[in-house]
């Protein structure tokens, strides 16, 4: 009985769980790292702000996704297998920060940029070249691994907890929800919700900034340390 031949899908997954362990580890490091590194600005936090540290190790079927999407008319050539390789991918091992209000986003990029200085910076484009970044992304090599790059994300938090849900219905929908994902409609509607997000962060650092009792109760803290 001859046996099928395997295709560049069964190539990758075989691929995908021989770097398995390798992006466990680096997931762990960059984890603890990137909330040591943190420390500082964790410590000062006021009741209202949040920075939050999560991981994530990219699904099998994701990382197959996300390597196909690469190629001219989103198909593999079956006939040239040694083309594709996960390890292609920044995104195996990833650590995301969500910061609220916008000051520590720039507060964390800053002491991260310290600590990984070689990382190469990927910023998440806003919806033209002129507007700002959506999310500040950077991807490079973890002690733990040199078969996988590895990636962290900050983001302001109104717009991480929304991409929960766009990812899933927009970006990459399920089947029933393709017509929803390709309607101009609904793309328009994610551009105004992200634009409403940055238009609150902004206004409640503006409050902030102006007011008194914001402004004494930061130079208490100082005086404490």
């Amino acid at each position: 009985m001859v046996r099928p031949e395997r295709t560049v899908e069964d190539r990758l997954r075989e691929e995908y769980f021989d770097l398995l362990p390798d992006i466990r580890r680096v997931v762990d490091e960059l984890e603890a790292e990137v909330k040591h590194c943190l420390v500082p600005i964790s410590i000062r936090l006021d009741e209202y702000e949040r920075l939050v540290v999560t991981s994530r190790v990219k699904e099998c079927e994701s990382a197959l996704d996300s390597v196909r999407r690469r190629q001219e008319g989103a198909t593999f050539d079956n006939g040239r297998p040694e083309l594709y390789s996960l390890a292609s991918l920044n995104d195996l091992a990833g650590v995301r920060v969500l910061a609220f209000p916008r000051d520590r986003l720039v507060e964390a990029d800053r002491q991260l940029r310290e600590r990984f200085p070689s990382w190469t910076a990927d910023p998440v484009p806003g919806d033209s070249e002129q507007d700002e970044p959506l999310g500040l992304k950077y991807f490079g090599y973890c002690e733990a691994s040199h078969r996988i790059r590895a990636e962290f994300q900050i983001v302001p938090m109104l717009t991480a907890l929304f991409w929960e849900v766009e990812h899933s219905v927009i970006y990459k929908p399920s089947p029933r929800l393709k017509g929803v994902a390709r309607s101009l409609e609904m793309r328009e509607r994610t551009r105004d919700v992200l634009k409403g997000l940055k238009a609150f962060e902004d206004e409640f650092a503006s409050l902030i900034r102006r007011d008194p009792l914001a402004k004494k109760k930061k130079k208490s803290k100082k005086k404490k340390r």
